[in-house]
Order: structure tokens, then sequence, then C-alpha cells
């Protein structure tokens, strides 16, 4: 049997102010093929030539990367305003449009911090763009320094920050073997309104929703608010995540031959 072949997300990026391009975190590439035993295979975020028919076609599974944009308010009906920009709307037509067809294909799906966000409002739910402005919510952002500028050491910036209460006898429960996990942190906007199919399933200690699931979907379809790629090879969670993803491949391709 070959290896599944995973779709990552591209973001759209400007290199020198100049070129513009589509461009994919290698962990993210390392965590599909070193943690799921994928080939991972980076597609555009961009509408016009990405067919999301074509591309289900040929892909095995689907990671929603993290990425530095904001889904657009517009989404979910609320006024977009310059504190929460930059938006990549484009990425939001692919990914909004590319999570129901998922579910309703039995293509495994992993949302990643925006891409959590992004299988919430694909099912109709909200987001809130700054979580830490709501009464009682930590500062779920990355570190910085006090000039402002983003800490410079990765292992500061990618710690475990906070805890995240599971859904007892839940699916991320289940899979991870416990009901208490430690995560890292590096989000602005965060779901306000769960969609219609969105099972919250893992909660931080300030509130704030951190993993779901989409009811009903007939294989692996979760998403997750803090980056579980970043170290997957070694942190048991992010590497229970990232080896379910690969099993959900293996057995769609398996019931498939």
């Amino acid at each position: 049997m070959r290896k599944p072949v995973v779709g990552v997300i591209g973001n759209a990026h400007r290199v020198e102010n100049r070129f513009q391009v589509q461009m994919v975190g290698e962990r993210n590439l390392r965590a599909v093929a070193e943690v799921s035993g994928g080939l991972p295979m980076m597609f555009a975020g961009a509408p016009d030539i990405t067919d999301i028919g074509a591309l289900l076609d040929v892909v095995d599974g689907i990671v929603l990367t993290g990425a530095r944009a904001n889904v657009h308010p517009t989404r979910f009906n609320v006024d977009p305003c310059e504190r929460h920009e930059p938006y990549d709307i484009h990425r939001d037509e692919v990914a909004l449009a590319l999570s129901v067809a998922c579910v309703a294909r039995g293509v495994p799906l992993f949302g990643i911090c925006r891409g959590l966000q992004e299988m919430n409002v694909a099912f109709g739910g909200s987001l809130h763009p700054e979580i830490r402005e709501i009464p009682g919510r930590m500062n779920h952002r990355m570190p910085r320094l006090e000039n402002g500028e983003i800490h410079p050491d990765p292992t500061v910036v990618f710690a475990d920050r906070h805890d995240v209460e599971l859904t007892p006898g839940g699916a991320f429960a289940t899979l991870l073997g416990c009901e208490k996990i430690r995560v890292n942190s590096l989000h602005g906007q965060g779901i306000l309104d769960p969609g219609k199919r969105v099972l919250v399933e893992g909660v931080a200690e300030d509130g704030t929703i951190e993993a779901i699931r989409i009811a009903e979907a007939p294989t692996f379809a979760l998403g997750v608010q803090w980056h579980a790629e970043y170290d997957p090879q070694r942190n048991p969670v992010n590497r229970k995540l990232f080896e379910a993803f690969g099993e959900a491949m293996v057995t769609r391709q398996k019931a498939a031959a």
C-alpha cells in the first residue's frame, strides 16, 4: 500500500514586499511525514487555481494549518476592523468549502489553530477577533519581549502555557487516554459560538474552546486551537493526534481498495 497523500493548505505571503507566494511551515510538513506517515503535498489557498473536487480525488487527508492571517469577519456576519488584520480571504474561500467537502466525502480532516477556526466557521459558527479582550480570559498570543518583538527562542514561544480539560468519554479523551492535557498557545482569534455540527471537546482553564470535532463525521474530523505540529515527534499528546490522523487515512485507503 502506498503512503497516504496529505494535502496541506498554503498561506498567502509577499516575499521582499514584491513576490506573491504560497507558503507552508516546515514543521507541518515534517509532522505529516514523520508522525502521520504520509506524503505531504502543499496546495494553494487560492480558489482560482485550487479545484477542491480534483484535490480530494488525489489526497487521503487534509491538514488546515495555523496562519498569521485571521478569518475574515464577514464570514460570520461581523464588520471587519483594521486592528484585526491581516486577512487571507482567498484561503478562507478554499478552507471553508474544503472543510464541508472533507466531512461529506469522508476524507480525514485535521484543523490546527486557524484550521480549527475555519472548521467552526464552515459549519456556521462565529469567532472573536481577540479572545484576550473577553473579561476573564488570558492572553493566548505568543510571548513577546518588553519591546514588543516576538521572543527569539522558539522553545519559549511554543512552550506549553495552559491546561485543557477534555470531555470525559469524548473522542479526544479516548484517543489521548486522559481528561486533562497541557498545550502551547499562539492565537488571538478564537471560537465564540460553535457551529451547528461542532462539538466542543476541550476547554482551557479560562473557558477558551481548544478542541472540537465535527458531529457525525464518518472519519477523523478534529480541530485543535494549539499548535500540535510544533513537536509531535516528542510530545505525546501531539504525537497521538498525528498518529490517529495517519491511521484514519490508512483505514480509508483499505476501505477503497
